[in-house]
């Protein structure tokens, strides 16, 4: 009986180390865009993926900021994302057709540098 009352007491202490192996991760990168459509955009595609916990993309400074489980997903699979949506970063381009279906508003300077 003593054992069972300690594993009693224990097992709150476990459950709650497990909760915080979940790995934060924070990052600001650069995606091109160009307005509030943007924005949406951005933040939708990425809210979309299941690990991403806050997404907030600035649109003077085309940088998102993005806190994110790197147990459950990975940056490049959330910046291949945006990139489906429509949307440049340094690692990966937009294709042609994504970039061509986003609305005339958002269509930004493919050549900056970034």
């Amino acid at each position: 009986m003593r054992y069972f009352f300690f594993l009693f007491l224990l097992f709150p202490v476990l459950s709650f180390a497990q909760e915080s192996s979940s790995k934060s991760s924070k990052a600001q990168f650069v995606v091109l865009g160009e307005c509030e459509m943007c924005k949406d955009r951005i933040q939708r595609a990425t809210y979309k993926i299941k690990g991403v916990k806050y997404s907030s993309w600035s649109i003077p400074q085309n940088k998102l900021s993005i806190i994110y489980n790197s147990n459950k997903v990975s940056l490049d699979e959330i910046k291949k994302k945006i990139a489906e949506a429509g949307h440049d970063s340094e690692d990966f381009k937009a294709t042609d057709q994504a970039y061509a279906n986003l609305h005339n508003c958002c269509k930004y300077d493919r050549q900056k540098q970034l």
